[in-house]
């Protein structure tokens, strides 16, 4: 009996095709395989020459087997995912056996995730393993050609057909015959509506024996929680166990065959569907974690606790004749929807269009209440015929928002974007896509967004994906079914929140290299930015990166440092994670980048460049791309088979990547050198360090709290404690002329010592009522309030705010400077405790120059010494101590004893500090500060001081 294989491979980054098979000659090799038959499997293989071949013998015991019609038994399939630093590497292995009398057809026919990359495929035939490699597609197929010369067994695969996500493989076996396939592939799990989704498709057709998912995640910045969605129905209830650890989580999926049945006679199984897993990770920096590890490092980005940015959207709605019926009702439902959730702050307007172009309105309204509905009842309206004019309607589009921008209408601090829905091609007006791609390139002129929504298969959607990524959006194909209101609702949910514009990611160029894409004209709420690189490791100890954005009405500069050698000890002890996850991160985006640069390069020659690149890659990294093909062949390498990405005409060569369109950053001079900041004034900077520390030659309150008033003058420090009690807010400089206030609330240690309860400064209030900004900092977070908007940093941060030029620079658990201008500028300092010590408490500090400048009326416990009193010190005696001499002070008219001590100055040493002279003044201060202390308590923390 001669054996006749048949294969079928797909895989498309994005879309892929079914295929056909094309055999010639009979493989000598997988004739008379069969020996003796045990239970209806051979128990040993012969070829004709006398070679024994593997026989596969990890299978144990295969009876028990529920065969379809067909004889066809599933003995085990399994599913093994593991996740490291959102890397997913996947592997999907089926068993089966032909029980039947007579040769079959064997299929394994599985879904792969947009966006993945297969990277391996192996099939044994009753020991005969065939082994896959990536070949240029030129030199793979020079060997299935010289196979074919030889008369050697040889495939080959050709595209036929439309099908999303499918590889497929089918083999016509002998009776008895037993084979395993084995499919691997890679992706990176993207955030989206702040979660991580894992989907793996789980269809294996038919009862098995045993199943098996089982999914490990593997992150080293901690699991915030790990989520598995009834995605399978409720027929699997109870059945997944999750079991989540600080930076692991392990998730087990295993029914028994009983359990798979879809009743308890069937001979069908309930396990189609997708297997979905949900998590997110703990983010402690807003300025993102940087992963460093063999070399590459991954920086992700995505902070939270933003005020969105407002938005002015253009909804652009095909209503031609090919969207009647359901897809119109479903697009209808969605738009209302998706109208609701409109903010105040945000502009939009419609177009719809068929032949001809309507607009709702021609121009930008605000999203009150009754422009939404009106807006909702025009939609009402709309009854699909005629023909598709996408170019004039994408232009109208653009010309309302340039025209808008033109006359000021838009906030300067505004997202401008156009979302498209569409079902099918142009019919009327322009026909070309190149050209309509080239208009609205040059009508956008890289200040919007174009975000494309493709209904149905209809739709070259590979065009919709060119033009959108051309113009700083992203495309998604909409199935035009019963969930297509849904799928729409949930694609605006993705961009219906920007939070920063104007992205740019730094790092010293002397220390990486080959950075894959670093800048980027918005930021989604719940999204995540990822960028890699290599980076010298060898001589680096720690890197740096400085991420500058614009944010609503401010501009963010974030810092992050990272010891590069950090993940090492964690990666090492763990047997799961993948300790390549940085290489393959670094080179599925920069595949993907390329493929995207490759579809929208402006020449020929830049094109073939980008090519060789993606090729070269593509070998290197055992991925297949447009320009490999995977190469199957035995041990003997003398039955070879072909698998060639597959190619639908109508589309350009490269579908499926995502990607945004750099923006180019402000050419500033930065914060390090190497560091390009985005829109951020010059003359207002944040400095990369601090200016020299003088220990003598300022103001402060620290510890418990003790001040330290420097006097210029007579260049003394004096002393003295304020003893109040918690929840107390003190009032330290209160400055009328200037608009200045600053007040600190007093916090309470966890229990009293020596019969005394010590306080601290717990909260800092600071208001410039001139710019009516206020920033409040306690030992959590520091927030930004100018009216309703706010903005906040936690201490686990380094980076900047800038907001009406006032600078808040926050250093990671150290300290904040606040910096108006060149007027004046403040610093807190945070002092951390055990957690479990039972006393202490995290408290604060600050430190205020004497060179500030207030105005002379400035008042408060600090403020009252802008204007220098004059201070005799004399009589200087022996105290009860030597080291604390005592002497008499004569100030504002009183004589006060006063003692020579230490306090200490905590800013260039927050643990043990540095030690400074002062003559202290007891009873809190009395008769050196005007009054008595009680007269500086307010009610507020922003409030200003009564008036004397």
């Amino acid at each position: 009996m001669k054996c006749l294989i048949s294969f079928m491979i797909l895989f498309l980054i994005s879309e892929v095709g079914g295929f056909d098979l094309v055999i010639d000659g009979i493989p000598d090799e997988v004739e008379n395989l069969i020996d003796i038959e045990i239970d209806g499997f051979p128990s040993r293989s012969r070829t004709r020459n006398g070679r024994y071949q593997r026989s596969t013998s990890d299978w144990g015991y295969v009876g028990d087997l529920v065969e379809d019609d067909d004889k066809i038994g599933l003995y085990s399939y399994k599913v093994q995912s593991t996740i490291t630093s959102r890397l997913a590497n996947t592997m999907i292995q089926a068993k089966m056996v032909n029980n039947a009398k007579r040769p079959q057809h064997i299929v394994f026919d599985v879904q792969v995730p947009k966006g993945a990359f297969i990277d391996n495929f192996t099939m044994d035939v009753n020991g005969i393993t065939f082994t896959s490699s990536i070949r240029e597609k030129s030199e793979a197929r020079r060997m299935y050609s010289q196979a074919k010369a030889k008369g050697k067994a040889a495939g080959i695969v050709r595209s036929n057909a439309l099908d999303m996500e499918n590889f497929k493989t089918e083999v016509n076996v002998p009776p008895g015959t037993r084979i395993q396939f084995e499919l691997h592939y890679q992706e990176m799990i993207r955030r989206k509506l702040s979660s991580y989704e894992h989907v793996i498709s789980l269809k294996p057709g038919r009862l098995a024996k045993h199943m098996e998912v089982d999914v490990r995640i593997i992150e080293p910045q901690g699991i915030r929680y790990v989520h598995v969605p009834n995605s399978l129905g409720d027929h699997f209830n109870g059945i997944t166990t999750i079991s989540k650890g600080e930076k692991k989580a392990h998730i087990s999926f295993k029914p028994t065959m009983a359990q798979q049945r879809k009743c308890p006679t069937c001979s069908s199984t309930a396990v189609d569907g997708n297997f979905v897993v949900q998590y997110d990770v703990n983010r402690e920096s807003t300025g993102g974690e940087l992963e460093i590890f063999n070399g590459y490092f991954i920086h992700f980005f995505a902070p939270e606790n933003l005020d969105p940015l407002p938005k002015n959207i253009l909804f652009v709605i095909d209503v031609s004749g090919s969207m009647w019926g359901l897809k119109m009702k479903q697009t209808i439902e969605a738009m209302k929807a998706i109208l609701s959730e409109l903010r105040a702050a945000d502009q939009f307007s419609l177009i719809d269009f068929n032949h001809n172009v309507r607009c709702w309105r021609d121009n930008l309204v605000s999203a009150t209440p009754a422009q939404v509905e009106d807006a909702k009842k025009y939609i009402q309206t709309i009854h699909p015929n005629g023909g598709t004019n996408i170019n004039e309607a994408l232009l109208r589009a653009t010309f309302i928002l340039n025209e808008a921008q033109n006359l000021g209408m838009l906030d300067p601090n505004s997202v401008s974007m156009i979302v498209l829905v569409s079902d099918g091609d142009p019919t009327v007006g322009e026909l070309k896509l190149t050209t309509i791609q080239k208009n609205v390139k040059q009508s956008i002129k890289d200040e919007f967004s174009l975000f494309c929504l493709g209904i149905g298969f209809d739709v070259d959607y590979d065009f919709l994906q060119r033009i959108a990524t051309d113009n700083r959006g992203m495309a998604q194909r909409i199935f035009g079914n019963q969930e297509t209101s849904a799928q729409m609702k949930r694609f605006y949910n993705q961009v219906s929140t920007p939070l920063l514009k104007k992205i740019q990611f730094n790092y010293p160029q002397e220390s990486v290299s080959d950075v894959t894409q670093s800048s980027f004209h918005n930021y989604f709420g719940g999204s995540e930015i990822v960028v890699a690189g290599k980076v010298d490791t060898a001589n680096l100890q720690h890197l740096e990166s400085v991420v500058t954005a614009t944010a609503a009405n401010a501009e963010l500069v974030m810092e992050t440092l990272r010891d590069v050698e950090e993940l090492d000890g964690f990666m090492k002890k763990d047997k799961y994670a993948d300790p390549e996850f940085t290489r393959k991160l670094w080179a599925y985006l920069t595949v993907n980048q390329m493929l995207a640069e490759r579809n929208t390069a402006p020449t020929a020659a830049l094109k073939r460049n980008i090519t060789k690149s993606i090729l070269q890659m593509s070998l290197d990294h055992h991925i297949v791309t447009p320009f490999t093909s995977m190469l199957i062949e035995n041990s003997e390498k003398d039955e070879i088979m072909l698998a060639d990405q597959p190619k639908d005409p109508r589309r350009g060569c490269c579908s499926g990547t995502l990607g945004l369109t750099p923006n180019a950053p402000d050419n500033n001079k930065g914060i390090p050198p190497w560091a390009n900041v985005t829109a951020v004034p010059v003359s207002f900077m944040p400095e990369q360090r601090s200016p020299p520390v003088s220990a003598v030659s300022i103001n402060r309150v620290d510890n418990d709290p003790h001040f330290i008033i420097y006097l210029p003058k007579s260049q003394r420090n004096i002393c003295f404690n304020i003893n109040s009690d918690p929840g107390h807010i003190l009032n330290l400089i209160s400055d009328r002329s200037t608009g200045v206030v600053v007040n600190g609330q007093l916090i309470g240690a966890k229990k009293e010592e020596n019969k005394k309860l010590n306080t601290y400064f717990g909260k800092f209030g600071f208001y410039f009522k001139n710019k009516g900004l206020k920033v409040e900092i306690d030992t959590e977070t520091i927030t930004l309030k100018d009216g309703s908007y706010s903005i906040m940093l936690s201490w686990s941060d380094t980076g900047h705010i800038i907001r009406k030029q006032l600078l808040i620079s926050v250093k990671k658990e150290s300290n904040v400077t606040i910096r108006v201008g060149e007027e004046m500028s403040f610093m807190v300092l945070l002092h951390r405790v055990w957690k479990n010590h039972p006393v202490n408490v995290d408290f604060l500090g600050i430190y205020i120059p004497p060179e500030n400048q207030f105005s002379p009326e400035a008042q408060g416990l600090i403020g009252q010494f802008t204007s220098e009193p004059e201070v005799y010190i004399y009589n200087q005696r022996p105290g009860q101590t030597p080291e604390k001499p005592q002497a008499t002070m004569e100030v504002k008219g009183n004589k006060l004893t006063v003692t020579r001590g230490l306090q200490k100055d905590y800013r260039t040493n927050r643990v043990f500090g540095t030690d400074v002279q002062c003559w202290f003044v007891h009873n809190s201060g009395k008769g050196f500060i005007d009054g008595h202390y009680k007269d500086y308590l307010v009610s507020h923390l922003y409030s200003f001081l009564k008036e004397p």
